[in-house]
């Protein structure tokens, strides 16, 4: 992905884009959740990124979980899809997107967690309840959703 968009980024300027993302919501053994404070911007997130070029989403969300923490996914299930005003993103050089995260719920993994050395600072789980506040409004979202979903 990174080729591509640098091309396309060298087409369009920092205008807006459309860009498909997955992200891997973690659930550890106890109902914890795994979340990464990034290097860049010191929020926290959840591992995940771009998907690349004829890259399914499902491969995307494993290839970026292995990269950024490690692990390994032995199965994901698809939980929801966010778009509009809440995936909207500047980067520190004025490269601006609205994504559209396919996000993934792994609960069956194996692997050691290993912090990606150039995006992640570090990686950890957290109670759903309890999650640092420096977090994105999507994430902000996915774990009030993931709330709404562990009560029914």
């Amino acid at each position: 992905m990174e080729d591509y968009l640098k091309k396309l980024r060298e087409k369009t300027g920092h205008m807006p884009l459309l860009i498909p993302h997955s992200v891997v919501i973690v659930f550890n053994k106890e109902g914890e959740v795994l979340s990464e404070e990034r290097k860049d911007d010191g929020y926290f997130d959840f591992p995940g990124g771009g998907i690349d070029l004829k890259e399914t989403g499902e491969e995307a969300a494993k290839r970026e979980l292995l990269e950024e923490t490690g692990l390994v996914a032995k199965s994901l299930d698809l939980f929801k899809v966010y778009t509009g005003e809440i995936t909207h993103y500047v980067y520190f050089n004025g490269d601006e997107i609205y994504g559209v995260d396919l996000v993934y719920i792994c609960k069956d993994y194996e692997g050691k967690l290993i912090p990606q050395k150039e995006e992640v600072k570090e990686l950890k789980f957290y109670n759903l309840n309890h999650l640092p506040d420096k977090m994105s409004i999507r994430n902000k979202q996915i774990v009030k959703d993931l709330l709404v979903r562990r009560k029914l």
